[in-house]
């Protein structure tokens, strides 16, 4: 295994001596880890691995050998009866053909890896994020819906195990819908420390599963106090340095790059920016060594941009290579690669080879094979077969990435070069820059360029693309196009030709009848309610989602009824001018002729306040109907259908009542994209529209404040005595909208239709104010930043929850846990006023503390009890008592 050494220089050093950084832990470490620098607000440091195939050129032999071990150590753990049933699942982007290695040396496993690439006609499996994303980051989505079914380990597969906050997310989503016995979790390196190690055993011991770990290294990283300023410092005096030396500085390398011998002259290690100009990201070096004011050996040094005159040209020629790859083999595990696949591609890969070494230049000595993001295991499985019959060729292996790292010329430095193109597989994020690490300079004779055939596009093969990049670095470039695997047409239920008419007023709800149409069916004859302890104890334990019953509807106190009249006398007109903003900026953005559509159950009042604002101000009489969404399982395509076939999906636009951190905004765009996929039906925009978010999670909203919104004080007696909606599988068959209940006992306690009686009172008087904030807020930046989401995550490792699920930040979340969930404590921002006087009460029945914090930027958040024991239901066991 090749050393990450060079001149005997530790590629970690560079880090190590300006960060105080350390890596402890088995001798194999510094061999397989070096150290570079990011722009991160969690993490300055970044662990380079050497052996993955990623940033770091290598022996193909090394990268395929370092997967394979791994599974045969799987293997005999699991032992072979149990290794045959086993699924294999990897992680995009780094791990996919980690994990395909792996999978290969457990034997007879199924392989999938997850995708950020949304692929039309196929639904999602399972979907989950990484602790650091703001965004549904990872999309499950197996071409056979079974793959994932089936009580045999999974054994999971990523490059490096930090802290486990990815693989505890996926294996609760996984479990919650396909539980199991048994989970292998796999590493190169396993680098947690000792609190976070302790937490895969409790949570194994929650989900009633055995978790194991097995790892090539094992170790941790110490870092001093202050790392991460100092850190974030560094990088930002390189970029100021690399934005004042312009980018132009030609010196040649300082030492050879890593991991790889360099000839001497060997051409500019470089970071190669857009044409003509600076990279925009500003995170390579670009300065000279003399006005180096940190003290580097060397700097990443800039190569000439863009396209250059004729004679100027180095390398202008790209020769393509038509591999014949087999039809009907899946380039990769995106959609799931079979043991029967896996023959088919040994049986194929020596003819595929044969045509590329045809197709080398006759004196090329070291030969780049360049793998794309996901497409990790067709390249590596190309380059070890090329390495083993190309003789007097040294061959490497490495990919191009979306990730985005500091480049240092020094050979103490893991990324010594960086080369910046354009995305050109159409990302469903949107275009971006992508990168190659330690290419530039390098020296190769040739560079094998491996794509899937959804990235050979235009943007490919312009002139600042990926392979006039590369053609700026090796004498020879060759094209390999993989056709990327399309699963055939899935066959879908029959489905009723006329899905039912919404369910109105006053048969099923309080509310009048063209106030809100209810694309559910009616269950209100169907026993769901548990009481919250069972019901929490099955939802933490993974043996039931929290869609699959409902809590006890309980009646709220007399004192608790009385500061919900308060609450709505002090708050009516703050809540008729956010609602009228709302209103306006939608009819001035989104359609002047809006369909609303309510998510059932708290978006139900906003949406209905909307539509009398829209009567009251313009004369309007919008369509608005309510539909179900539920977190993980996404929203009702029967609604959607319904919806499609009698209004313009163009026209729909989304409403809730708030954002807490945004988990319902993700939902709802990853099911949306997932309709698209399934049924054609195009048009429906996911961004919706809410009266307050705190969350800085959407662009459509009245307010930004967290305040009070009385709606949420109470469960369906504000919310047209509507029970949440219910998903499950022996109630709602495929051809059915979600079901829901109408408490019809409860018309007594009702004051849904007074709620919104008392606001739009307001409207009159709040015109003028109305106007000034939608004209501010159109005019204004209204980009989500997702601060909440971030201030989730930091609550949630602060307090030792690690599950971001049980942090229910805002007024309105708060309510909710305290109202339905088994709740631990609150938080409430120091100072915080009425708004928060009905949270103290239900804290105080419920025998739950309030913490207060300065620094919080809710009103108050609410954490349900993360190790729920029956009968832990407040700090001291008390059930609510509304």
């Amino acid at each position: 295994m090749n050393k990450a050494v060079n001149d005997g220089v530790w590629s970690g050093s560079w880090v190590a001596e300006r960060l105080g950084v350390r890596l402890e832990g088995d001798d194999e470490l510094t061999g397989m880890l070096g150290l570079a620098l990011r722009r991160n607000p969690k993490r300055a440091h970044l662990l380079v691995s050497n052996v993955l195939g990623k940033h770091v050129p290598q022996s193909p032999s090394v990268v395929y050998g370092a997967g394979f071990a791994l599974g045969r150590r799987v293997r005999e753990l699991l032992g072979a009866e149990e290794a045959a049933r086993a699924v294999v699942l990897g992680y995009a982007e780094t791990a996919t053909g980690l994990g395909h290695s792996v999978a290969d040396g457990v034997g007879l496993a199924p392989y999938l890896h997850s995708t950020r690439r949304p692929v039309a006609g196929v639904a999602r499996a399972g979907g989950f994020e990484e602790s650091h994303s703001h965004a549904t980051s990872h999309l499950l989505l197996p071409e056979d819906p079974a793959l994932l079914v089936g009580d045999g380990p999974l054994v999971l597969v990523d490059d490096e195990f930090s802290t486990g906050n990815t693989v505890l997310n996926t294996v609760r989503d996984l479990h919650e819908r396909y539980p199991r016995r048994r989970y292998v979790v796999v590493a190169l390196v396993d680098m947690r420390s000792a609190a976070d190690a302790g937490r895969l055993a409790e949570f194994a011991g929650e989900i009633g599963a055995r978790v194991d770990l097995v790892a090539a290294a094992t170790g941790t990283v110490r870092l001093p106090e202050g790392v991460l300023e100092k850190g974030q410092e560094l990088v930002a005096r390189y970029e100021a340095e690399s934005a004042g030396a312009g980018g132009l500085s030609s010196a040649a390398p300082s030492g050879p790059v890593a991991q790889f011998p360099a000839p001497p002259n060997s051409g500019v290690a470089a970071e190669t920016g857009r044409e003509g100009n600076p990279p925009s990201s500003g995170l390579a070096i670009e300065a000279d060594q003399e006005s180096n004011p940190l003290g580097a050996r060397g700097t990443a040094r800039s190569a000439p941009t863009g396209p250059q005159p004729e004679d100027e040209r180095t390398h202008p020629h790209v020769t393509q290579v038509d591999l014949h790859w087999p039809p009907g083999l899946p380039d990769g595990g995106r959609h799931g690669f079979t043991p029967a696949h896996r023959t088919h591609l040994e049986d194929a890969l020596p003819a595929m080879t044969a045509r590329l070494a045809e197709a080398l230049p006759a004196d090329a000595r070291s030969v780049l094979v360049l793998g794309f993001e996901e497409l990790m295991y067709a390249p590596l499985r190309l380059a070890r077969e090329l390495e083993q019959v190309a003789e007097g060729v040294e061959v490497r292996y490495s990919t191009t990435t979306r990730s985005p790292v500091l480049a240092v010329d020094d050979p103490g430095y893991a990324i010594r070069t960086r080369l910046v193109f354009p995305a050109h597989d159409t990302p469903a994020d949107g275009p971006g820059e992508r990168y190659a690490y330690n290419v530039a300079g390098a020296g190769f004779d040739a560079v094998i360029a491996v794509v899937d055939s959804v990235a050979d596009t235009p943007e490919l093969h312009a002139p600042d693309g990926l392979l006039a990049r590369l053609s700026a670095h090796a004498p020879q470039v060759l094209l390999a196009v993989v056709p990327s695997y399309v699963p055939g047409p899935l066959a879908l239920p029959e489905r009723h030709p006329m899905l039912p008419e919404p369910l109105r007023g006053p048969a099923f709800s309080s509310y009048a009848p063209e106030e809100v149409g209810w694309l559910l069916q009616d269950l209100s004859d169907v026993t769901l309610e548990a009481p919250t302890e069972e019901r929490e104890e099955a939802i933490q334990s993974g043996g039931a989602h929290y869609a699959e019953s409902l809590p006890v509807e309980y009646q709220p106190s007399e004192q608790y009824q009385e500061l919900f009249q308060t609450a709505l006398a002090e708050s009516a007109a703050r809540l008729a001018q956010a609602a009228g903003a709302v209103t306006e900026i939608v009819l001035a953005e989104r359609s002047p002729r809006p369909v609303l559509v309510s998510l059932a159950r708290a978006g139900t009042p906003v949406g209905v306040l909307m539509r009398r604002w829209a009567q009251f101000r313009h004369g309007l009489e919008l369509p608005h109907y309510a539909v179900s969404i539920v977190r993980g399982r996404g929203i009702d395509a029967n609604a959607l259908r319904w919806l499609a076939a009698h209004h313009d999906p163009r026209d729909v636009v989304f409403v809730d009542g708030w954002t807490g951190k945004g988990a319902i905004t993700r939902e709802l765009t990853a099911a949306i994209r997932e309709f698209e996929a399934s049924d054609g039906i195009t048009g429906f925009d996911p961004e919706i529209a809410v009266l307050a978010d705190p969350g800085s999670c959407v662009r459509t909203y009245g307010t930004r404040e967290d305040y009070l919104i009385p709606s949420a004080c109470l469960n369906s007696t504000v919310s047209g005595l509507i029970s949440r909606t219910v998903l499950r599988a022996d109630l709602v068959g495929p051809n059915d909208y979600h079901g829901a209940k109408f408490y019809r006992e409860l018309a007594g306690a009702d004051v849904s239709v007074a709620f919104l009686d008392a606001v739009s009172a307001r409207f009159a008087e709040v015109v003028d104010a109305v106007d000034a904030t939608a004209k501010e807020l159109l005019s204004g930046d209204r980009e989500p930043t997702w601060e909440g989401w971030a201030a989730v995550e930091r609550i949630s490792e602060e307090y030792g929850i690690h599950d971001v699920n049980l942090v229910k930040p805002g007024v309105g979340e708060t309510t909710r846990v305290l109202l339905r969930r088994v709740p631990w404590k609150i938080l409430a921002r120091a100072g915080a006023g009425a708004d928060l006087d009905h949270v103290r009460l239900l804290a105080e029945q419920r025998g739950v503390p309030v913490e207060e914090v300065a620094e919080l930027p809710y009103t108050c958040v609410g954490l349900i009890h993360p190790k729920y024991t029956r009968g832990a239901t407040g700090a001291d066991g008390r059930a609510v008592n509304l």
